[in-house]
């Protein structure tokens, strides 16, 4: 195993990195073509690792990759999930190196996608390839590669209802997740789900001089930040009636076994230049991104923004809204809890509009299943170190769609770590963990 990946590794990285630079942003509609020529260029690859069937798929929105190697319809069936859309760059100019030309930096590839989520699911790939390629594939395998997780998948769940014989497997296997670090590897056994908003406040049907009119019209943005600072009590709560309905609070038991996974605090703050945390009263920091939801504005603007100064009242003002959910919360549920709440708190002196976005809901999957028991061993022959269970904060939310729509679970093997900063400038992924997640993935195979 590990001398084939060493044979083979500047091949690996080249053809991943043949991936890295098409700019396959599912959220901007320039990129359209790009979204076609990277599902186009993932069906080569399959096909060249060993894949019998590879082929584009459809879907009202971005294509949808399917492929198989079916050795015997009578042996277990893997079906790995990815995706291969992006977020978008910006802000462009604090990227040291251009995202969509990988570079290799410090043991690092530095570009967008580089870990989330084009590393990690190639590392299916070249691991299929290799139980292929060496005679050692004892497991029929399929892979469901989508190109708009990072919108919210809007077309994945009604695609795969319409090909869940297609679909039909024991397990679903994914890597689009962090550990909790190089030495302490993890195991994701649940996350969290999302309900996302976005807010519209109009006051005056202009931009007003706010010497004539301040302190007589309502100020948009002013009345946006009095709404959403209510949406949070003194004690980290959100308090919007309802919300806490479906939380199911942990035992003292279980909540003992999560705290077993190491976690600094100084360090954590030290990572992120802050000088304390902040969340919900009477949680631990892990918890409170594992098994408590939270609110957090994404994005808010209105008014004047520019270089120097402009005295002007604002016409309008508008702020994004993401809501991470715990399992037994209902995403469409929270999403009509919290639209209804903040209508009900808007003042008479201005307009509230509120829009939503894409959503999905968390899940749990249990330890001691053979797919979990299988990911573990391989991981701790890996690492020299058994993995840790642990919640991840972040959403996949198409995973509870499959798992509702294909009856089975999903495995997070997830092997990025958060100094890969995700979602921002100079995402990178290290090349220690891009072969060690190859390996380890061929080891469950080995296992389960």
């Amino acid at each position: 195993m590990k001398e084939y990946i060493e044979a083979n590794k500047n091949r690996f990285l080249e053809e991943l990195f043949s991936l890295l630079r098409i700019p396959s942003v599912s959220s901007l509609e320039e990129h359209k073509p790009d979204m076609l020529r990277c599902a186009e260029r993932l069906v080569e690859l399959l096909k060249e690792a060993g894949a019998d069937h590879a082929e584009v798929y459809p879907t009202s929105g971005h294509p949808v990759v399917y492929a198989s190697r079916i050795i015997d319809p009578s042996l277990s069936t893997v079906l790995v999930y990815g995706h291969y859309d992006v977020q978008p760059v910006d802000p462009v100019e604090l990227w040291n190196s251009d995202p969509f030309q990988p570079e290799i930096r410090d043991g690092a590839i530095y570009a967008r996608g580089a870990n989330d989520d084009k590393g990690q699911l190639f590392m299916h790939v070249k691991a299929f390839e290799y139980l292929q390629k060496t005679g050692r594939l004892r497991h029929n395998v399929k892979f469901i590669l989508e190109g708009e997780e990072e919108i919210g998948s809007p077309s994945l769940a009604e695609w795969a209802s319409g090909h869940k014989d297609l679909l039909k497997a024991d397990i679903i296997l994914v890597s689009d997740t962090t550990m909790i670090s190089e030495q302490v590897p993890s195991i994701n056994c649940g996350m969290r789900g999302l309900s996302y908003l976005e807010i519209k406040v109009t006051g005056p049907d202009k931009d007003l001089h706010s010497g004539h009119y301040g302190g007589a019209v309502a100020n948009p943005v002013n009345v946006l930040c009095d709404m959403i600072s209510s949406l949070i009590d003194g004690d980290g709560r959100i308090t919007v009636k309802g919300f806490y309905d479906d939380v199911v609070e942990l035992s003292a038991e279980d909540r003992a076994k999560l705290a077993r996974a190491p976690f600094d605090l100084e360090e954590y703050k030290k990572f992120l230049k802050i000088a304390e945390v902040k969340g919900e009263k009477g949680y631990t920091t892990l918890e409170r991104t594992g098994i408590r939801p939270c609110l957090d504005v994404n994005g808010i603007w209105g008014g004047y923004t520019g270089e120097g100064a402009k005295t002007v009242l604002p016409s309008e003002a508008h702020a994004k809204i993401s809501m991470r959910l715990v399992p037994d919360q209902d995403s469409e549920k929270i999403t009509e809890l919290v639209e209804k709440h903040i209508l009900s708190i808007a003042p008479p002196y201005v307009r509230v509009e509120v829009k939503r976005h894409h959503g999905g809901n968390g899940f749990l999957i249990p330890i001691s299943s053979p797919a979990y028991q299988a990911a573990s061993r391989a991981m701790t022959e890996v690492y020299g170190v058994e993995p840790v269970p642990s919640r991840g904060g972040g959403s996949i939310p198409i995973l509870a769609d499959l798992q509702k729509i294909l009856g089975i679970d999903p495995l997070l093997m997830g092997f990025g770590l958060e100094r890969d900063t995700i979602h921002s400038p100079n995402e990178s992924y290290l090349l220690s963990q891009f072969f060690k997640g190859i390996e380890a993935i061929i080891l469950f195979y080995r296992y389960y």
